[in-house]
């Protein structure tokens, strides 16, 4: 079968499927990945075939509205800001879409692609199965995760998540109208293909662990919590001679990286130096889209990285400090590290507290409030309190026993 899985957002919104189209060719199908120029190389590195898609997500969060939306951190205040840069971003989505399915077979599409991906696979004539990395469905259980509201009760969680997927209607509204002229479609609003897909009990499955999220009790039937899927195997990789050198000079350092986030890496630079030395700790901090580099003149306790991966990297950390991004919390988890979560926006919140509820952090650190008595202090509990460590290899041993791509194989056997 020719499969087209379609994502569009940050590194952290690609690599994963890496791993799935990886699994999933070795199960005899065909698999391609639509997502940006920027990120082709994660596609092709492990040999799948790349389509792209337009939109820079890195010029999107450096733009002033992007890095306000960063400033604004979670919540309300950041929802305009939000609504305008969504519906430019997904703008020329459709189109780059329907032109990657064009022989396609079956669609795996994400939270970002699916309001448009119902109208391309429409049109083809085709499946689709949504392969989701966040528990987009709302629920009584937690609040929206995207928006990074606070928790709410449960009656409030339900109101509120129907409310975030209102807003994700206005946000592709005009994307799908016009989408769905160009392919001879009737008109039909976002809203409508929503709940069609409900009624019809349209698959999704889940790309993160029972675990971590089990499954709400009120949730659809045909939404279901798959597992994670990891990254393939790099097995030639070698780490740079500074890297390998720089471990091996003393006790095993904590991590900082902040991924595809910018809005805030100017200020959280110039706390890091500080905060280690206030915590009599060295670290491996990772440049991520912002460029950082926090190592002041004479230090030789901070190494400053590029892209290393982060399965060969966190099992050697002591704790990890990191905007809690979907991904890179999954692989902190897989790596049974500590750690201490700085969430500025969307679904990273989210992530955070169940970084906490998991037993494997001491507390989330929002961003806008950070400073450096709370980074040091936060950085010394998780690296001196062993039941931190003890627990974090608890959760990193069950999600060793889970296999995320077998409920996909699944799926895509019923829908073939």
């Amino acid at each position: 079968m020719r499969i087209l899985i379609a994502t569009a957002g940050s590194r952290g919104d690609v690599v994963p499927y890496t791993g799935l189209g990886v699994r999933l060719r070795a199960a005899g199908h065909r698999v391609a990945i639509a997502t940006h120029d920027r990120l082709a190389g994660l596609v092709t590195g492990p040999g799948l075939e790349f389509r792209p898609l337009s939109g820079d997500p890195h010029a999107l969060l450096a733009s002033g509205a992007g890095r306000r939306l960063q400033r604004a951190g979670p919540g309300v205040r950041g929802v305009p800001d939000f609504l305008r840069l969504g519906a430019g971003f997904v703008r020329s989505l459709g189109p780059d879409l329907a032109r990657a399915a064009v022989d396609a077979d079956l669609l795996l599409l994400t939270p970002v692609t699916a309001p448009l991906g119902y109208s391309v696979a429409q049109s083809r004539g085709i499946p689709s199965l949504g392969v989701f990395l966040q528990p987009v469905a709302p629920t009584a259980e937690f609040p929206p995760v995207v928006l990074g509201a606070p928790g709410l009760t449960r009656w409030g969680n339900r109101a509120a998540g129907a409310l975030g997927e209102r807003l994700g209607q206005l946000v592709y509204a005009d994307a799908s109208r016009r989408l769905r002229a160009e392919l001879g479609l009737p008109p039909a609003s976002v809203g409508r293909l929503q709940r069609a897909a409900t009624a019809g009990g349209w698959p999704v499955l889940h790309g993160f662990s029972p675990t971590v999220v089990p499954r709400p009790p009120d949730w659809r039937p045909g939404l279901d919590v798959a597992g994670y899927w990891w990254p393939p195997p790099l097995p030639d990789w070698r780490p740079p001679a500074e890297l390998a050198a720089f471990l091996a000079a003393g006790p095993p350092p904590v991590y900082v990286g902040f991924g595809s986030m910018v809005g805030h890496a100017d200020l959280l630079g110039g706390l890091i130096a500080p905060a280690l030395r206030r915590a009599g700790l060295r670290a491996v901090v990772q440049r991520g889209w912002a460029g950082l580099d926090p190592r002041p003149a004479g230090r030789d306790d901070i190494l400053t990285v590029g892209e290393v991966p982060h399965e060969w990297l966190f099992p050697r950390m002591a704790a990890l400090v990191h905007h809690a991004g979907g991904g890179t919390t999954a692989a902190g988890l897989r790596a049974g590290t500590p750690a201490v979560p700085v969430p500025m926006l969307g679904d990273q919140p989210f992530w955070a507290a169940r970084l906490v509820r998991s037993g494997v952090s001491p507390g989330v650190l929002p961003a806008r409030r950070l400073g450096v008595p709370r980074l040091a202090a936060a950085l010394v509990a998780a690296t001196g309190d062993p039941a931190y460590a003890r627990r974090a290899r608890s959760v990193a041993a069950r999600l060793a026993g889970e296999d995320g791509v077998e409920p996909v194989l699944r799926a895509i056997d019923r829908l073939g």
